[in-house]
C-alpha cells in the first residue's frame, strides 16, 4: 500500500481510534430531493463532526464549502432512480475528477443476488484497478437483491467478494451475528445506518456493530433526519470513538436536543 492511499485512508480513519464516523448525504443522486436533505443547508453544521463526508460531486460543488476539514469520500456509481431497477447502476464520475475535487476515497455500490450482480461486481473491478493508479482507496457499498435476507450469510457473501475484488473497505448493513460478516471480510467494514429507526435504536446497532468489529458507521438518515441531528451525530461518534454505550449515547443526544431547543425558544424571544 503506497504512501498517498495510506494518508487518504488516515483522513477516513480517524488515525487515534482507527475508526470513522461517516455522514451519508448521497442519498439524492436516486431519491431526489428526500427529507432532511431538501434543503443541504441543513447538513453544515453536522459535517465538523463527521470524519468523513460521504457525497455526490453535484453536491460537494454547489453546496459545501471548500474550506471544510472533514475528509470526502465521493460517490462514484449512478444511474437509475428510485422508479427504476436500482442495481442498474454503471460508474459515473472519473477517477480525474476524483482528484480535482480532492477526495479521500471513492465510493460505489455493487448489488449481489440483484438482476445486475455481474455487471455492477465488474465495475467494482475497474473502479479498483482505476483507482491503484492514483493511489485512491475504494469503498464497496453492499446491497443485495430483494429476494435476499439481509443476514449474515448473504451480507458475509457480499462483503468477501467486495474484499476479494479489491476494495479497501466495505459498507454493509447491520445483522444478527455481525461478528461472523466481519470475521470473514479482511478489510475493514463500516455499517449503513438503513432506514430511520428510534434514535436509541440506531444507537444500539452502532454499539452492537462497533462490539462486533466494525470500524466505524457511514449514516445518513438516521442522523439527517433525527429530531436532532446534531444530537445524533454527536452520539454515534462518543460509540464509535470513545467506547460509550448505547444509553451513554443516548444521554448525549437527549441533552443536545435539550440545549438546542431552549436556544430556539430564547430565538423567538428576542424576535418578539
Amino acid at each position: 500500500m503506497d504512501f498517498g492511499l495510506k494518508n487518504r485512508l488516515s483522513k477516513i480513519f480517524n488515525p487515534k481510534t482507527g475508526k470513522t464516523v461517516m455522514l451519508a448525504v448521497d442519498h439524492g443522486y436516486f431519491q431526489g430531493p428526500t427529507t432532511g436533505l431538501r434543503d443541504m443547508k441543513n447538513i453544515i453544521p453536522l459535517i465538523p463532526n463527521a470524519d468523513c463526508l460521504f457525497v455526490t460531486r453535484g453536491i460537494l460543488r454547489n453546496c459545501i464549502d471548500p474550506k471544510i476539514e472533514t475528509s470526502i469520500c465521493l460517490r462514484v456509481s449512478g444511474g437509475p432512480s428510485i422508479l427504476g431497477e436500482l442495481s442498474n447502476e454503471d460508474i459515473i464520475v472519473s477517477m480525474e475528477e476524483a482528484v480535482r475535487l480532492n477526495a479521500s476515497g471513492v465510493g460505489m455500490s455493487i448489488f449481489v443476488g440483484a438482476q445486475n450482480e455481474d455487471r455492477t461486481v465488474s465495475n467494482l473491478g475497474r473502479l479498483v484497478n482505476e483507482a491503484e493508479r492514483y493511489g485512491m482507496p475504494v469503498l464497496a457499498i453492499t446491497a443485495v437483491g430483494k429476494e435476499m435476507v439481509r443476514d449474515s450469510r448473504y451480507l458475509g457473501l457480499a462483503c468477501r467478494m467486495a474484499a476479494e475484488i479489491g476494495a479497501h473497505f466495505v459498507k454493509t448493513y447491520y445483522c444478527d451475528d455481525f461478528h461472523k460478516v466481519v470475521e470473514g471480510c479482511p478489510v475493514p467494514i463500516v455499517i449503513a445506518g438503513g432506514k430511520k429507526l428510534p434514535e436509541m435504536d440506531a444507537l444500539l446497532m452502532t454499539e452492537g456493530a462497533i462490539k462486533a468489529g466494525a470500524k466505524g458507521v457511514d449514516m445518513g438518515r438516521n442522523i439527517f433526519q433525527s429530531d436532532s441531528p446534531t444530537g445524533m451525530i454527536k452520539a454515534v461518534r462518543a460509540i464509535v470513538h470513545k467506547g460509550a454505550t448505547a444509553q451513554e449515547a443516548y444521554d448525549i443526544y437527549q441533552k443536545s436536543k435539550k440545549s438546542s431547543a431552549v436556544e430556539t425558544a430564547d430565538t423567538a424571544m428576542e424576535k418578539v
